[in-house]
């Protein structure tokens, strides 16, 4: 999809092709930008399932992603990993913020993900990613699963930030480690490039819970990663940190 703005410095959708189960719905927003909700129809990933996303927003247009609700990672056939590849263009002046909601992972799930950013000299990009490692309230732990998420920011073609996750096996013992998550069934991982990122680095700080921390790359890319016990407990965290960093709003389908 691509978003422009107009004289008025309006978003307006310019450009939409969709196929298979990646569905894309535009709520109206009544705001000077545009809003779009991801819909896996399939209900869910899976060994062998591919979906693939590209988005670009045009200089001065403002374009917000987030997900109908949580994406479910399933049980994967032996030798069968499920791939999703989001490709995001911020051009000059433009935002982008990429919200979506949780990605659960079941047991046996293997999964191949990868977001690739580009942005213009003075683009600002928003984005949270957000794993849960199995439904609490159900019990469920991971014995074994397969895990490659992977994040890729790049500004005027130079690397700026790069963040990946690596995980096979017994996970939850993975995760027992004082050294990766002493223990914790979620982690979300919150960046903002921008030039007034800076500016955020104090009041997040003082927002998040103690089992979060929050840095100032050089190139300015603010880095908040929070982990909890489950899915709620990080989501009570996570939601007034992107209320901070997206002055004051958030997905109307993030509060349903």
């Amino acid at each position: 999809m691509t978003v422009q703005a107009d004289a008025e410095g309006v978003t307006r959708l310019s450009r939409l092709r969709q196929s298979g189960a990646m569905k894309l719905i535009l709520p109206r927003v009544f705001r000077p930008d545009v809003e779009a909700v991801i819909v896996n129809t399939a209900g869910g990933v899976t060994g062998g399932d591919q979906l693939a996303l590209a988005a670009t927003a045009r200089p001065g247009a403002c374009l917000t992603l987030s997900t109908q609700a949580a994406e479910r990672i399933y049980r994967a056939q032996p030798g069968e990993t499920g791939r999703v590849a989001t490709t995001l263009t911020v051009g000059q002046g433009a935002r982008i913020n990429w919200l979506p909601q949780e990605t659960i992972l079941f047991d046996h799930a293997a999964l191949d993900r990868r977001l690739k950013v580009d942005l213009a000299r003075d683009a600002t990009f928003l984005m949270v990613e957000t794993l849960v490692f199995g439904r609490a309230a159900m019990g469920e732990v991971l014995g074994n699963a397969h895990l490659r998420d992977r994040i890729a920011i790049d500004r005027d073609g130079a690397p700026l930030f790069r963040d990946g996750i690596a995980l096979d096996g017994d996970v939850q013992a993975h995760l027992a480690r004082p050294a990766i998550a002493g223990g914790a069934g979620a982690v979300a991982t919150v960046v903002l490039a921008g030039v007034a990122a800076d500016g955020f680095l104090a009041p997040l700080r003082a927002l998040l819970p103690r089992d979060a921390g929050a840095s100032l790359l050089p190139g300015g890319v603010l880095v908040a990663r929070l982990l909890a016990a489950d899915s709620f407990e990080l989501r009570r965290a996570l939601i007034p940190a992107l209320l901070l960093l997206n002055d004051g709003r958030l997905p109307l389908n993030w509060r349903l």
